[in-house]
């Protein structure tokens, strides 16, 4: 690592995968698995990006401990395994993250993903090379907590004013707020712009190829 390698951190569902779409279909199987009152689509789009544990707290927060970890269970099982709800990621992000590692950034992943989620759709995108670390919810805090950022920084090295943090959702800028670093929100996952323009990003962009555009004209790595 030289003095001026810089740390782009990645939220992963919304931000480089559309996943929106599998996520609220795994969730509502696993809340009619389990005959549970039924959640609107914003209400199950809302608790993206927050850990699974905490995510299904805040849509039962009047349920028990064991009927969460039931519920977690059910929603591992259709992600994991039953369902075949199509998720990609988005145009143009493959050839974006090529660009970065070419260009001697250190690339992450901080997410509210397990860490079975993110291997698999890592190795499903054969995008695993470009990251240096990754870390996951059932490893750390849930966001908005620092700690994600802070073990991603500290174990490649990094200081908080070398790293960037991107992310759709408000928890990913606030976590970036809580450790002390600069974020970019991107408009086109599942948070409106407004809650996000909230959180004072450096930038908000409206699309990967947008983005890609704004890190390669702002966020270099000094020679």
């Amino acid at each position: 690592m030289t003095a001026n390698t810089k740390l782009i951190v990645f939220d992963w569902d919304g931000t480089l995968m559309d996943s929106e779409a599998r996520i609220v279909n795994c969730m509502r199987d696993a809340i009619s698995d389990l005959d549970l009152p039924e959640r609107t689509n914003d209400q199950m789009k809302n608790i993206i990006g927050l850990g699974l544990v905490e995510a299904l707290a805040t849509l039962y927060p009047e349920y028990s401990r064991d009927e969460h970890q039931a519920l977690t269970d059910r929603y591992r099982y259709h992600f994991l395994e039953a369902n075949q709800t199509p998720s990609a990621l988005f145009d143009g992000t493959k050839d974006m993250l090529h660009g970065l590692h070419e260009q001697g950034h250190f690339l992450a992943v901080a997410t509210g993903k397990g860490r079975h989620g993110l291997d698999m759709v890592l190795d499903e995108t054969d995008t695993r090379h470009y990251f240096h670390v990754s870390r996951c919810a059932d490893e750390s805090f849930s966001k908005p907590h620092p700690e994600m950022l802070m073990y991603i920084m500290d174990y490649l090295g990094v200081e908080a004013e070398d790293t960037l943090m991107v992310g759709d959702t408000e928890y990913d800028l606030q976590m970036a707020n809580n450790a002390r670093v600069k974020s970019v929100a991107v408009s086109y996952g599942v948070h409106d712009k407004q809650r996000l323009l909230d959180q004072q990003p450096v930038a908000c962009v409206d699309s990967i190829n947008e983005l890609r555009h704004w890190l390669q004209n702002n966020y270099t790595v000094a020679t």
